[in-house]
């Protein structure tokens, strides 16, 4: 007789619910009906034309054999002068890797500087991967609320409170801008940020991928300020090349032998493709900064009309492609009970797609809803007129 056989524990993470809210939406347009898509936080262009010349040119031309751990030469060369040219900030390209998408950067980083049981700062509201990830690492995820008042991102007095709560910390995950508020760290809190990590010995994982998609000051790079950050970008937001999966990790000098190993035995190299093509996407940038323009439009039309729709409790909005709403007004007067049945009943009764924000706040996020306003202008101006009939009804 055999055996029983039973998973490891690793798999009983949290679902990531936005993907079961497009799988919704998707059977619901399967079968004949209409949806407006506010929940994804992916473009909805293309990536840039030349992208797409260059590896048309490497399907034709190139073998497509596995590049090295790190990458492609020519792709980490184009990468460290990027940093030149945005930030002013020198990277030396030995120090660059690329990895399968941004959650390959982060999954690498997390396994070469935390181990089984370190204490990890995520803060929330936060992209719920971060957490899950780590969990099913086995380090302990330390959630730490933000609010308005800090525009829901960590400040240094935060950070005291949680060692002081509970001891010494490993590292802090943050992004910015971020997701799901599209609130960005200034210089200033940056810094404050980097210096208390570098003090206090922990590990500051940068998350960078909205770069690029700022709506007054650009974001500065946690490496203006610590070149031993671990800062991880991505061509999927600015770039929209989110299905070609290609992100790239900045590794710390200390990690760099790590990284590269766990990089070689897990992935052996990001997609050839991806990178042959990726080299191009820097000399598209006048087609990227139109799709910023068009977000830039986008982020008016959702933000006004939210607060057409009674939305008061809103955050800045001050990059990415997001506005994170409260709906705690909507609770109280009984229109619902939280953000997962309210966003069922959108999708239902309106045809509107939006994300709960139970996936990024464990315990506030059945008041809050997270809007994406990375499509189309027309489809967010017609989902604010349909959120205001609801409302007003």
């Amino acid at each position: 007789m055999e055996s029983p056989r039973t998973p490891s524990n690793r798999g009983e993470i949290a679902p990531f619910f936005v993907m079961e809210v497009m799988r919704a939406a998707e059977e619901r347009e399967l079968a004949g009906g209409e949806v407006l898509h506010l929940e994804v936080g992916q473009p909805s262009t293309p990536a840039p034309a030349g992208v797409i010349e260059a590896a048309h040119r490497a399907l034709d031309e190139d073998v497509l054999g596995y590049t090295t751990a790190a990458g492609t030469p020519e792709l980490r060369a184009r990468v460290a002068r990027h940093y030149d040219e945005w930030y002013g900030v020198e990277v030396d390209p030995d120090r660059l890797m690329f990895t399968v998408g941004a959650s390959g950067a982060f999954v690498a980083a997390f396994l070469a500087a935390f181990d089984v049981g370190d204490r990890v700062v995520v803060p929330s509201p936060g992209y719920p991967c971060y957490r899950n990830a780590l969990e099913a690492l086995g380090c302990e995820v330390v959630d730490m609320p933000t609010t308005l008042e800090t525009r829901f991102q960590p400040t240094v007095e935060l950070l005291d409170r949680v060692v002081a709560d509970g001891g010494s910390i490993a590292g802090l995950v943050l992004s910015s801008p971020s997701n799901p508020t599209g609130t960005m760290l200034d210089i200033d809190r940056m810094t404050q940020i980097t210096l208390w990590c570098r003090a206090n010995g922990v590990w500051f994982v940068s998350d960078e991928i909205y770069h690029g998609l700022s709506y007054g000051e650009p974001a500065p790079t946690a490496l203006q300020f610590d070149p031993n950050a671990i800062v991880i970008n991505s061509f999927s937001k600015y770039f929209s090349m989110t299905g070609w999966r290609l992100g790239w990790l900045v590794m710390p000098e200390d990690l760099r032998e790590s990284l590269t190993r766990i990089g070689q035995n897990v992935t052996i190299s990001a997609p050839t493709l991806s990178q042959l093509g990726a080299i191009a996407a820097f000399d598209c940038h006048d087609e990227c900064e139109a799709n910023v323009a068009r977000y830039a439009a986008n982020r008016t039309v959702v933000l006004d009309g939210l607060r057409a729709a009674g939305f008061d409790d809103l955050a800045p909005a001050d990059g990415a492609f997001y506005v994170w709403a409260g709906i705690g007004h909507l609770i109280e007067s009984g229109r619902t009970t939280d953000s997962q049945v309210l966003c069922a009943t959108w999708l239902d009764e309106l045809g509107l797609a939006s994300t709960p924000g139970v996936d990024f706040d464990p315990t506030r996020g059945h008041r809050f809803v997270r809007f994406s306003f990375a499509g189309s202008t027309e489809d967010c101006a017609e989902a604010m007129r349909r959120l205001k009939d609801w409302t007003m009804s």
